[in-house]
């Protein structure tokens, strides 16, 4: 994987201010990671030119949206880490 200059972890929901914010600061090099309701966003069609997507897979269980994943890539909490871990800083919303 390329480096990571910034990864965003959104755990708002797509109605929630900080959501709209996120996705109008994530760069082409950046990575969104979805957790809680972030997972919902994927139920929008939402998600405007971002390339490296992910999703915490329990969360997406939990909502039942594990198939509608598509481009983005389900992890678990051991490849969250690891990504937080490759990211040169990590933004929580």
């Amino acid at each position: 994987m390329t480096a990571i200059q910034t990864l965003h972890i959104l755990n708002k929901s797509p109605d929630h201010p900080r959501a709209t914010r996120c996705l109008e600061m994530v760069a082409e090099e950046d990575c969104l990671l979805l957790i809680g309701g972030g997972v919902l966003l994927l139920a929008t069609d939402n998600l405007p030119g971002i390339s490296r997507v992910f999703a915490l897979t329990q969360d997406l269980d939990a909502r039942g949206l594990a198939n509608l994943a598509g481009n983005v890539s389900a992890v678990d909490y051991a490849e969250m880490v690891s990504l937080s871990v490759q990211a040169q800083r990590v933004i929580s919303w």
